[in-house]
């Protein structure tokens, strides 16, 4: 294929690889990497394209003044503007200026939404809400309270609709009064949003919907008055307190689901229920077609998907597509998309071992796939509907890179839209014209650009060349990708950072670093940020570090993947020791100094290797891990491990409890004590079990801290101990 990239953009990418290697002079400090900003990169904050028009708006803070505006970017004349800034931001009767934490642009692009950002895994709005009229020149804050959340315009841009005390509002723009649309929201009925589980483990933090044509409002309502209550505790008060979380847990009673569907005019409301009680429903969608909702059904098992479809104007329901398996159905890859030819629908699934294109009729009668199941789509980026144009990222069998491809809907013509080394991910304009992408790799912080259908850059946003020049004046070794078979044939992929002046007639210690869990991937090339150079820095110390795709993990098939059905360690620990032994081969390896580190997942795949594979590692970092998977979500546990009464051995199996007696190495055990999602009942359960097994171990537990361990200087802190422990027993 020929690539057309602008001779600008190509001299980037040829000085960005001569900039990394090890001509530089200096290490890296613990102090810079985590306490400093100096290594930030830099990106274009709140990127958004407008609605229905082909322009790209975006938030500019002046490093000096502090002034923020937001600046529109029109790609066919590659003008900007400002939109507005915060000295336009001002409310007269209380002479103060609204800072931008997030705004929303209304489909009329006349006026602009701001409200604050609340905590959540992904972007949630909420707070005070304000709006600013772009004719007028002028800043209201609205009358709705400061605990709404999960705030949008209507399609028309006549309404804001919000979630307030877990029941769901509306906003008229123009009569400046509020409608309340549901009532029977309270601490255990949520409406229009989410309970933990749900946010956590289906990606999705908005509850609700407008209809396309503004007449309804579709909602999950979830009632979570059976799932039991927990206490973080708290230790920041003299008599200390706790925060209360409902949390279900494997096996446990999960919050009950049903899709409402209220008329914004006459208030009437309507439900969809399904007879079963224990169920997910963690996807609903608007079709192309008037008044009729699409709805994604899983059973509790999640080896049973169903898209069901309710025209509500009648109230009739039925099923046009289904998949059972004897593993689990994977949600997080699952697509749709409602063409506007009103007959056709295209959607993803990895029914045939890779993930996916198909296209069905509206009666699900007729399907086809579109791609050839010979490589895995990771995600469709948009639909040119009218030149038939499928646009998509994938590897295309690399699984270490993502470039932005496209495929015809006859799937004769697929090629890569940009083939720009390492990791590409990319957001369209709402015809497809444009692309804005943001690219890094293991070599490069990323670059923000914008690209058009033809593959074709016409604008560098950042390509962050301070930072690259920073760089460059430390020693670097560029992660290298390297593959290997297994004893039993597989192939794994990995990747190795070398020290700098590396020496094959020496002996070095290495340090695994490990994710391991069910579709996920850290032998990527992609920029890896502050953890990426604070491992360039160990390599500097005299560390090879390590780090593998075991069988389990993503972008290799759903055989590859679902392996580890029921088995949740058996096949992440044989791989590690699979690339122990392939490390041993390597005559520059000390294979007496080999440790193992890893968060979350990849702690407790640290500490179970240290309590099954003791032979292979010397030292074990666990950093807030699973130590029994009775104690982790229902959602996410059954999904991988069943349910624990149809699967008892595999619970047994893969608990790292009833192994604490085989520990022989040094193990560092590290939790947050405020973390709501691995609870620190993980940890405290392990270290009983070490202590009734007399065996020695290292402790540390971070006051008020959460899952990420952050804030306070906790993530300094944090990664000096780990530093501090590997120099000195690794």
């Amino acid at each position: 294929m020929r690539i057309n990239l602008s001779l600008k953009f190509f001299f980037f990418i040829i000085l960005s690889n001569i900039y990394f290697g090890q001509n530089g002079k200096k290490e890296f400090s613990i102090q810079e990497i985590f306490s400093s900003s100096k290594f930030f990169s830099k990106s274009l904050r709140m990127a958004k394209w407008l609605p229905n028009e082909n322009k790209l708006s975006y938030l500019e803070t002046d490093p000096n003044s502090r002034l923020q505006k937001i600046i529109l970017f029109d790609p066919t004349k590659k003008t900007k503007q400002i939109l507005v800034s915060t000295d336009d931001l001002f409310l007269e009767e209380k002479k103060e200026k609204v800072s931008i934490f997030n705004y929303e642009i209304s489909p009329t692009k006349n006026k602009i939404l701001f409200t604050g950002i609340l905590p959540a895994r992904r972007l949630k709005s909420g707070g005070d809400i304000f709006i600013y009229d772009l004719v007028q020149k002028k800043l209201e804050k609205t009358p709705i309270e400061g605990s709404s959340l999960n705030v949008k315009f209507s399609p028309n841009g006549k309404l804001i609709g919000y979630v307030l005390n877990n029941n769901i509002f509306i906003y008229d723009l123009e009569s400046k009064t509020i409608k309340q649309l549901t009532f029977d929201g309270s601490e255990v009925i949520l409406n229009g949003h989410f309970d933990w589980a749900y946010e956590e483990e289906f990606s999705i933090i908005d509850g609700w919907q407008f209809s396309p044509d503004c007449e309804y409002i579709a909602f999950w309502r979830l009632d979570q008055s059976r799932v039991p209550e927990i206490d973080i505790q708290q230790f920041d008060s003299l008599y200390f307190n706790s925060i209360k979380m409902r949390y279900p847990k494997a096996g446990g009673n999960i919050s009950q689901v049903k899709i409402g569907v209220v008329n914004i005019k006459t208030g009437e409301l309507k439900y969809f229920e399904y007879n079963e009680k224990d169920i997910y429903i963690p996807r609903i969608y608007w079709t192309s077609r008037k008044n009729e909702l699409a709805i994604l059904k899983l059973n509790r098992l999640q080896t049973e998907m169903s898209l069901d479809l309710w025209d509500i104007s009648v109230e009739s329901k039925k099923t046009i597509y289904n998949e059972k398996d004897t593993v689990w159905i994977d949600i997080e890859d699952f697509q749709i998309f409602f063409l506007s030819d009103r007959q056709n629908i295209i959607l993803t699934s990895e029914k045939e071992e890779f993930n996916n294109i198909y296209i069905l009729d509206y009666e699900g009668k007729r399907i086809k796939r579109i791609t050839s199941n010979e490589w895995n789509l990771n995600s469709i980026v948009s639909i040119d509907e009218k030149n038939k144009i499928i646009y998509f990222l994938s590897g295309l069998g690399d699984p270490t890179s993502q470039y932005l491809c496209k495929i015809d809907f006859e799937g004769k013509k697929y090629n890569k839209l940009i083939n720009i080394e390492g990791t590409t991910f990319a957001t369209p304009s709402f015809d497809s014209k444009y692309f804005y992408i943001v690219n890094s790799s293991s070599s490069r912080p990323s670059q923000i650009i914008l690209a058009n259908q033809k593959g074709e850059i016409i604008e560098t946003f950042i390509d962050n060349k301070d930072l690259i020049q920073t760089l460059s004046e430390y020693k670097f070794n560029e992660q290298q990708f390297l593959k290997f078979k297994t004893s039993d044939g597989e192939t794994l992929y990995c990747s190795i950072i070398y020290p700098p002046n590396f020496d094959t007639t020496k002996k070095y210690p290495v340090l695994v670093y490990n994710y391991s869990g069910p579709g996920s991937q850290i032998a990527r090339n992609i920029w890896g940020g502050s953890q990426y150079l604070w491992h360039q820095m160990l390599a500097q110390k005299g560390y090879i570090i390590f780090s593998l795709d075991n069988r389990g993990t993503g972008a290799r098939g759903k055989s590859f993947k679902t392996i580890v059905y029921k088995n949740l360690g058996k096949y992440e620990i044989n791989d590690l020791l699979e690339g122990c032994k392939f490390l041993k081969k390597l005559n520059y390896v000390d294979s007496s100094r080999i440790g193992i580190w890893g968060w979350s997942y990849g702690g407790y795949i640290s500490a179970l290797a240290m309590t099954k594979a003791y032979d292979y590692f010397k030292i074990g970092i666990s950093v807030a891990p699973v130590t029994d998977w009775k104690f982790y979500d229902a959602i996410y546990t059954e999904r991988y491990m069943s349910l624990p009464d149809l699967n008892p051995e595999g619970y047994k199996e893969s608990s790292v409890l009833n192994k604490a007696s085989q520990l022989k190495g040094k193990l560092y055990l590290i939790h947050g004590d405020a973390d709501d999602n691995v609870h620190l009942q993980n940890t405290m359960a392990l270290v009983r079990e070490l202590i009734k097994a007399n065996k020695q171990f290292n402790l540390m537990i971070y006051p008020g801290r959460d899952h990420s361990i952050a804030g306070d200087n906790a993530r300094l802190h944090l990664f000096q101990l780990i530093t501090d422990f590997i120099i000195n027993n690794l």
